[in-house]
């Protein structure tokens, strides 16, 4: 990790088009990618994630926004991510159907 990366508290990892799955820990391997790899030169989100992730580096702007930026990007260029078990949400309780509810009586 290079001195001045901006770590993230939760990796992104996506699936590049080719099928292979690839994980960014940071700002820094973020931009990287953005810049020198990535499959699109175009995208409204791709031009807003290199923006955020300049800023996370030179701290002007947060980690978790870099993140979320990058990860939109992605998704604008049909690399998806692959959630963190973290990131999922536990499932709601269902409501049961009105003839099984119990009434307040």
């Amino acid at each position: 990790m290079p001195l001045n990366d901006v770590p993230w508290t939760r990796p992104v990892r996506i699936r590049l088009q080719c099928g292979l799955e690839r994980t960014f820990s940071g700002a820094y391997d973020a931009l990287d990618f953005l810049e020198n790899e990535w499959p699109f030169r175009h995208g409204q989100r791709h031009d807003r994630a290199l923006k955020v992730c300049r800023g996370a580096l030179n701290g002007s702007i947060a980690a978790v926004v870099a993140r979320d930026a990058f990860a939109a990007a992605c998704l604008e260029a049909g690399m998806p991510t692959m959630m963190d078990t973290r990131d999922r949400k536990p499932p709601g309780h269902p409501r049961p159907p009105p003839h099984l509810a119990i009434s307040g009586r």
